[in-house]
Parts: C-alpha cells; structure tokens; sequence
C-alpha cells in the first residue's frame, strides 16, 4: 500500500528557502559522468538493495529517454506505486528538477503544485522521490524514482543511492 502524502500548504519561509537551497545543492552534486543499461541496472540494484535491508517496501524506476531501463516492485507495493512514479518522474521530464524541489518551489510561494502548476494532478505529482539523472556535458536525460514511503523519505532514499552510486563510479 502506498504512503506517499499529500504536502501541506505551506511549511515555513524559512524552512522552504533551507530545503530548497538543500535540494538544488544535491542537484548540482549528484551529475552522473554517463548512464548506459548496465549503469541503470546497478543504480536500481542499489536502492532496492538499500530498501530491502530497511525493509520498506517500495517500487523503482530508472527511465532514460521515455525508456524504462530498471523497475522493481518490492513486497508490500501495489499498483498504486507505478501510478505515483509516472507522476513524479513526468515532473522531473517536465521541470529538469527533483519532484521534491518543484513541490518546495511552489510552497515557498505560498500555494501549491495541485492549486498553482496548471497540470493535470492525475498526471503529474510534485512530491519526493523522483531525481533527475543529469550527465555531465549532456543534461537531463532521464530520472530515478521511489515510492512507498513518505516524500521525503522516497527522496532521501534515491539520494543515497545515487551518491554511493557515484563514489562507486569515480
């Protein structure tokens, strides 16, 4: 079953401009050198690693390019998982950004993603837990994502990933 929630209105300024200025930090840091099939697949490999010895129980995504190139749906999921992955990550596709920074941007303005983005709610979502897969000298070409557990623990578990990922790398 899914846990993911919805955010509130508005948290802090304070906190919001912290947060974000966290999130975009994580953004410029975690930029991959390259992502091919293989990358991918150890990339997914890891967070389901990771989720398994916490056992969450969690769904996961690494898309490239429209492409799924890694999906694993871990006991205690339900379709309702691969439903919040495809909005999370079509906000990444959307934005270039985390899912959990594009939601932080729209509650530092005081609304909301839902109230304030113009998008369909059933389509996209602006809650933690998808990340962009930035390649140096490339861009954004496509996203990892979680979800089953709340939004800031989905986003903090992709985070991990990836900075173990990236020191494996280097």
């Amino acid at each position: 079953m899914s846990t993911e929630q919805t955010p509130g209105r508005r948290a802090d300024a304070d906190g919001d401009r912290d947060l974000i200025a966290r999130l975009e930090e994580q953004e410029q840091r975690l930029r991959l050198p390259r992502l091919d099939n293989d990358d991918a697949w150890r990339l997914g490999c890891l967070i389901a690693d990771l989720a398994q010895e916490r056992g969450a129980a969690v769904t996961i995504t690494v898309r490239r390019a429209g492409q799924r190139l890694f999906h694993r749906a871990l006991p205690g999921t339900s379709v309702d998982n691969d439903a919040w992955l495809d909005r999370k990550c079509r906000v990444v596709e959307r934005y270039g950004n985390a899912s959990y920074l594009v939601g932080a941007r729209f509650r530092a303005k005081g609304t909301t993603f839902e109230e304030s983005s113009r998008l369909d709610p059933d389509r996209y979502a602006a809650h933690g837990g998808a990340f962009p897969l930035h390649v140096t000298g490339t861009g954004v070409i496509g996203a990892v994502a979680v979800s089953g557990l709340p939004q800031a623990e989905d986003h903090a578990l992709v985070v991990e990933a990836l900075e173990r990922h990236l020191s494996a790398t280097v």
